[in-house]
């Protein structure tokens, strides 16, 4: 198998560059709280994005700018290391500047003349120094691309042009809230000041969303997608030229109002289906939907079975079923009102898998099994075992040690897992439920041999 390495001439970050490449000088890049608005043209490929509504300066934002310079004074100099800017945007994870499309020297190797397509990598980037709480996961999307054709490479990268990231751009300082960092921390009068915000028109997470688009990429009805499980996906697209597009915010022509999805939603490469969720604070807690190959959402399935919010990052799909983890970590907006974080992990509490059929119509084949130790993270893989009844078998990595998860990310280990049950069908007659088996890290060759109903952060596209 020919191999090959790849230099990058131009100013940029070596933290953000993968393993392969090798930057020939680098910068670090000055991000203060506040700049200069910009005008919203030639942002990508000198493509012309338009705002949702150009924001002024009204009076009361004169009010709200200095409170909440007040407030993240106030706040930074009490904030536990997790949720320090200062802390968490330090070393690895100090933000970068966008790079325009900047052609890569082969300098071992060759690049097969075959290989033609992109390879694309989003994670949170935050425009401007965020006032806290700020958490590792928070932070403005930004896609990072090298495209490959006819022997040469591209480098990119680009923020996704949300609503969000447009607003601030265009005020020249941060407005929106950074959502884990609001959940996970015990500080109410960040939150009271983004409901004054709301209030007073500042923004409108209902019309507009608050989301980063920074957490993975996948292709829905043939489309490429940045997605948060805070928000509802934004298209965007490679330019030939190797440039990251944004192309907007996309609802999929829903009937029903749909203002958040999973960022991990399941493609099916046989129907063209995708199939996704969305996990709220208030009932139902969860909601489990389908997208055809035409690109248009299907009405939603509410789960009022599960009864209290937990954090769904990610779940299963196979040929007939979805499977959705119930797992430890507790949402609770009622805790703001006292003083408390809303996201807190319940150690009381026997985590779940719940399994449906995925054309289900409702609920009532919505099966429940109690999973002790099994706090699943994101899914490998997932099938229908063709002998042995039916048998599902997922490959997923668990959170080990979760009562770290919130305050101590770094202590939680991740194990990959086998878990598989009998067909859910049969346990109306069968009080069978499922297991867990620890894989140590070993995937048997035959689970890559499978099609995977899976979309990751990292992508290649042709």
């Amino acid at each position: 198998m020919e191999s090959f390495a790849l230099s990058l001439n131009a100013s940029f970050p070596p933290s953000t560059l993968h393993s392969s490449f090798r930057a020939t000088k680098t910068t670090k890049p000055n991000l203060t709280a506040a700049k200069p608005p910009r005008a919203a043209a030639s942002d990508v490929g000198g493509e012309e994005v338009q705002s949702p509504q150009r924001v002024k300066k009204p009076l009361h934002e004169i009010i709200f700018k200095p409170l909440d310079n007040l407030i993240s004074t106030f706040n930074n100099s009490h904030l536990p290391p997790y949720l320090d800017p200062e802390h968490v945007l330090s070393g690895s994870f100090s933000p970068t500047e966008e790079l325009p499309p900047t052609p890569c020297q082969v300098v071992e190797g060759s690049l097969p003349p075959c290989l033609d397509g992109a390879y694309l990598q989003n994670g949170p980037n935050p425009q401007f120094t965020p006032h806290g709480p700020y958490h590792l996961v928070d932070g403005d999307g930004m896609i990072h691309t090298v495209k490959i054709s006819s022997g040469e490479a591209t480098f990119c990268s680009r923020f996704v042009k949300t609503n969000k990231y447009i607003a601030e751009r265009d005020l020249g300082y941060p407005i929106y809230p950074n959502m884990f960092g609001a959940f996970t921390s015990k500080i109410t009068a960040s939150l009271l000041l983004t409901a004054a915000r709301i209030l007073t028109g500042q923004f409108n997470p209902f019309a507009n969303g608050v989301g980063t688009a920074n957490t993975s990429l996948a292709l829905i009805a043939g489309e490429l997608f940045a997605l948060v499980e805070t928000d509802i996906p934004y298209q965007i697209t490679v330019t030939e030229n190797g440039d990251v597009a944004t192309v907007g915010r996309r609802d999929f022509d829903s009937p029903e109002s749909f203002q958040i999805m999973t960022a991990h939603p399941k493609f099916d490469p046989e129907t063209g289906e995708t199939f996704s969720f969305r996990y709220f604070p208030i009932p139902p807690f969860l909601k489990l939907f389908r997208i055809d190959s035409d690109g248009k959402k299907h009405k939603s399935v509410p789960i009022y079975s599960m009864k209290n919010c937990s954090f769904v990052h990610d779940f299963a799909v196979t040929k007939r079923f979805a499977v959705f983890p119930d797992t430890q970590i507790a949402i609770k907006p009622i805790e703001i009102l006292r003083g408390k974080s809303t996201m807190r992990v319940d150690l009381e509490k026997i985590p779940k898998l719940g399994v449906i059929p995925r054309y289900a119509a409702d609920e009532s084949e919505m099966h429940w099994i109690d999973a002790p130790g099994l706090n699943l993270l994101h899914t490998a893989n997932s099938w229908e075992e063709e002998d042995g009844g039916g048998e599902i078998v997922i490959i997923a990595s668990n959170m080990l040690s979760i009562e770290h998860v919130v305050e101590q990310i770094e202590l939680v280990d991740l194990s990959m897992e086998k878990i598989w049950g009998t067909d859910p069908l049969l346990w109306r007659n069968h009080s069978r439920g499922c297991c867990a088996q620890n894989a140590a890290f070993r995937i048997d060759a035959r689970y890559a041999s499978r099609a995977p109903f899976n979309a990751a952060s990292n992508n290649w596209i042709n």
